[in-house]
């Protein structure tokens, strides 16, 4: 990210936790948005977001359902959204802004554990 376009992240991370109520229609329209997906009730979501020294921003999403299925495409649809509204935000600054990687940090419940690193685990 441009070092201009990191100047004002904080603004934009204030902004983004004063509004984290519209992120949470965002975890419940997943099932609008991604082909095959169905709606599940979540019991709990949470966006956590993070800046680094590295001019860098972690955007944590986490969800709880009690369901017989994952809520992994909910939070990971939140982080891609949370990461797409902070481009929004930033752009009238700067376009030279990347977003990288999306990707499942851990999960419990539906067929399968997936430990931190993705691995699954028995």
């Amino acid at each position: 990210m441009a070092p201009e376009s990191f100047q004002i992240i904080p603004l934009v991370y204030l902004h983004v936790r004063t509004h984290s109520f519209t992120c949470i229609g965002v975890f419940r329209k997943t099932s609008d948005l991604i082909p095959l997906c169905h709606p599940i009730p979540l019991d709990q979501v949470q966006v956590d977001i993070q800046m680094t020294s590295n001019r860098e921003i972690l955007i944590d999403c986490t969800c709880h359902a009690t369901h017989k299925t994952g809520v992994e495409m909910e939070a990971m649809t939140g982080a891609s959204v949370a990461a797409l509204t902070i481009y929004d935000m930033v752009k009238a600054v700067s376009h030279h802004v990347e977003i990288t990687a999306t990707k499942l940090i851990s999960k419990t419940g539906g067929k399968r554990t997936i430990g931190l690193e993705g691995e699954q685990v028995q």
